[in-house]
């Protein structure tokens, strides 16, 4: 009587290996996680004293006086979030634009050089488009640019009042086109890379009704992408919120609200980077800077999570 071999369950191998990998990339996230809390707590602990000195009003308070030890938020908020949305502006046709002609117009020969043109302008150093905007950019502004935009739009109701004022060829305006240049391929390459995204037979069957390019992209392409294309907006709307030295380069650094848009002013970024230097451990002025970083990271931590969500659900959809 012969009895059958006892079946051998088949020896899982790297199953070690795959709990360190497992184990290893949790941490990694964990760390990450840890990393921004601390970063936030650190800085609500370091604006604490502002805060408490100056209360709510620091968020809308005009005044920046480090003699008298009275700050205020009011007028980098204000300029961070105006040139951030007059960068959007700027910005979101032309990348449309770019991303329209490399998905739908251009040879397909033609596309990845193009892209890979436009996307290598998100690795240029922003102090060298600070650079490039005070020595090339301001003057041109200066020259023709402002005084074109004073006599044609100046005297118009409604409006007039924003193009008015000396063309000194620095000020909001100017800041507002450099970060547009700056964001131009964090939006063009969503909005590249979500178009590409709809299905053929979507469009195919619009062209096979009789419509034209245009009204595929309007009627077919952008309702179905719309919420991926909001998202990758807020992205680069993020992207400007935290901009630093080509602002410094070209805004004028001025602590006063103007209603113009060429008048100088400041952005939360701009006013660290300059004051920081300046200011001793354990002051008021030192507690104020850190308050606005505080506020910038919750501003910019709001954009971030509002795009990530909007181009979560065009996924999940």
């Amino acid at each position: 009587m012969t009895t059958g071999a006892r079946p051998v369950a088949p020896r899982r191998t790297g199953s070690l290996g795959d709990a360190l990998f497992a184990g290893a990339c949790q941490a990694a996230g964990a760390f990450v996680l840890l990393l921004l809390g601390g970063i936030i707590v650190e800085l609500f602990i370091g604006g604490l004293p502002a805060f408490r000195a100056f209360g709510l009003s620091f968020l809308w308070s005009t005044e920046w006086d480090p003699v008298a030890e009275v700050f205020g938020a009011g007028v980098s908020i204000y300029g961070t979030i105006v040139t951030a949305v007059l960068a959007i502006i700027f910005a979101v046709p032309l990348a449309f634009g770019v991303a329209f002609t490399l998905t739908e117009l251009a040879p397909p020969w033609l596309r990845r050089p193009v892209g890979t043109a436009v996307e290598l302008l998100a690795a240029v150093p922003s102090i060298i488009y600070g650079m490039w905007g005070f020595f090339l950019i301001a003057p041109l502004m200066a020259q023709y640019v402002q005084p074109t935009l004073i006599d044609s739009l100046g005297e118009l109701p409604g409006i007039g009042f924003l193009f008015q004022g000396p063309p000194f060829g620095t000020g909001i305006l100017t800041a507002a086109l450099i970060l547009a240049i700056m964001i131009l391929p964090f939006i063009a390459a969503t909005m590249r890379d979500v178009f590409e995204q709809v299905p053929p037979v979507y469009k195919e069957s619009a062209y096979g009704l009789g419509c034209t390019t245009w009204e595929v992209m309007r009627g077919v392409v952008l309702p179905y992408t719309r919420i991926s294309v909001a998202g990758g907006v807020m992205l680069g709307l993020g992207r400007a919120l935290g901009e630093t030295m080509a602002v410094t380069f070209v805004i004028g650094n001025a602590n006063r609200i103007t209603t113009t848009l060429f008048g100088p002013g400041n952005t939360i970024a701009s006013v660290v980077a300059l004051e920081f230097g300046e200011s001793e451990t354990g002051s008021l002025k030192l507690s104020s800077l850190l308050a606005l970083g505080f506020i910038l990271f919750v501003i910019s931590f709001v954009v971030l999570a509002t795009s990530r969500y909007l181009l979560r659900s065009r996924l999940k959809g």
